[in-house]
């Protein structure tokens, strides 16, 4: 059962909007790499259409009506937005939920050194990536360092075009003769994806020493002291992620489609983003969760594995004198989600690796993965037919474009989401997202037919009473 392709059914002014959503789109994840970013940029958005800090609001003790609007910012890493609806929060939440954070390399704690007079930055990656693509392409460092006194300082290099860049150096191909004879994982070792960040001395007026002990060290220190206040000691408490350099691109001769990095799972946590602050007094609260640690597991404070999403919730149920632990759990058993995560584009290239009738397709429009996992569906959520039928429904009736699929051919691979850890208080999940080729690569690339209907979808989710 083959599905249409999405891009036969607009009219002038469905492809005008297709194209404003692109570029704001396109937009936000170039200037958005890391999850601190998003986060920010996402509560500026928030706060412009009326939502109100959460814990002021508790702070104030401040009672709560329809159409409400609160975000939770859990330490710049995480966001939780909540649109209040008519019914009582006890009779459960439209829940979207996607990840912020995408494959990258973390600078370590002590990474600067010399060596053979260049300066370099240790690194250690995140998230699963070919280390092989890494080398010889421009990267930028995005991030912030905190200093002891208390005061934490913003870092961005490489996406101004007046900025310098940074890179990773390969072996050529003249002395690659080894290389060539490893396999992928093993031609670049992840220990050694270490960025070249200086290769000049320090020379002070009169230093008859200069090409002694580690001057092109001491230049990259003194440039941080001027330019960040930086010093190499405060490097212990930076975090500073490395990711490809440049701006998000529209691609082919026909536009349709977008280049860039981070779409996973940024091109979902967007368009979730736009649904819900399109969405005004729904009938069931509606919430959106922006979440960080996806890509290694979903842990630490601001995974999904944490609890800042029942804490907040209960406090807000607690404005709304629905408080108490029953009436919480109630609402999580009673609410449906769509575990916003992207799925993996068919790809002609590398066809052996799919199941062709079981496939997601760019330009199809929105992917929904009743399973994921590997090995016989292990780590999976696996949703039920019942609520795969409702959601078929809610797409139908808002004329969503759409398409089921699964993740790779069976053995041929596979991965998770976040869907399992909110399917554990008993809710309705289904994993949902947009179609993606080059997955975890530096740049991946979407349709931007999926990009629009996966925002039709979402709100139209978030928009739906109980069946």
């Amino acid at each position: 059962m083959e599905r249409p392709c999405a891009w036969n059914s607009y009219d002038t002014d469905s492809l005008a909007c297709l194209e404003a959503l692109n570029e704001r789109y396109r937009r936000f994840i170039s200037e958005n790499k890391t999850e601190r970013d998003c986060v920010a940029a996402a509560v500026k958005m928030a706060k412009d259409a009326g939502y109100k800090d959460l814990a002021e609001a508790v702070a104030a003790g401040q009672p709560v009506a329809a159409g409400d609007k609160f975000y939770v910012n859990t330490r710049g890493k995480a966001l939780t937005l909540f649109c209040l609806g008519t019914e009582p929060l006890e009779s459960g939440l439209n829940i979207l939920g996607a990840h912020v954070d995408s494959p990258r390399l973390d600078i370590k704690q002590n990474p600067v050194y010399e060596k053979a007079d260049l300066a370099f930055m240790d690194t250690h990656y995140y998230g699963g990536l070919k280390s092989s693509l890494w080398v010889a392409t421009p990267l930028a460092i995005h991030g912030v360092v905190a200093k002891k006194d208390g005061s934490v300082v913003n870092v961005c290099v490489g996406e101004d075009p007046q900025d310098p860049v940074f890179c990773i150096s390969d072996i050529l191909i003249h002395l690659a003769q080894d290389q060539m004879k490893k396999t992928h994982a093993e031609a670049v070792d992840h220990e050694n994806l270490d960025i070249i960040v200086g290769g000049r001395p320090l020379v002070e007026e009169g230093d008859k020493d200069a090409e002694k002990g580690e001057a092109v060290k001491n230049l990259l220190l003194s440039i941080l002291g001027e330019r960040y206040d930086i010093a190499e000691e405060d490097l212990l408490s930076a975090e500073l992620e490395v990711v490809p350099a440049g701006p998000a691109r529209e691609m082919g001769f026909d536009r349709s489609m977008i280049l860039g990095y981070g779409q996973d799972d940024r091109v979902c946590a967007y368009t979730s983003l736009e649904a819900m602050l399109a969405v005004e007094a729904p009938s069931r609260t509606s919430a959106c969760l922006l979440v960080d640690k996806e890509e290694i597991g979903s842990v630490g404070a601001t995974g999904m594995q944490a609890l800042y999403f029942e804490n907040a919730l209960a406090e807000l149920m607690e404005l709304a004198g629905e408080g108490g632990s029953l009436k919480l759990h109630r609402a999580l058993a009673n609410s449906r989600m769509l575990s916003s995560d992207v799925s993996a584009g068919f790809d002609p290239a590398y066809a052996d690796r799919f199941e062709e009738k079981n496939s997601a397709f760019l330009g199809r429009g929105l992917c929904f993965n009743k399973f994921t996992g590997s090995r016989g569906k292990t780590g999976s959520n696996d949703a039920d037919a019942e609520y795969v039928a409702q959601i078929r429904a809610i797409m139908d009736n808002a004329q969503v474009a759409f398409q089921t699929c699964e993740l790779g051919r069976v053995n041929a691979g596979g991965g998770g989401t976040i869907a399992f850890i909110l399917a554990r208080y008993g809710m309705k999940v289904i994993d949902s997202g947009v179609a993606v080729l080059s997955m975890h690569s530096l740049w991946e690339v979407v349709n931007k037919a999926d990009v629009f209907e996966a925002f039709k979808g979402y709100k139209a989710f978030l928009s739906s009473p109980e069946a």
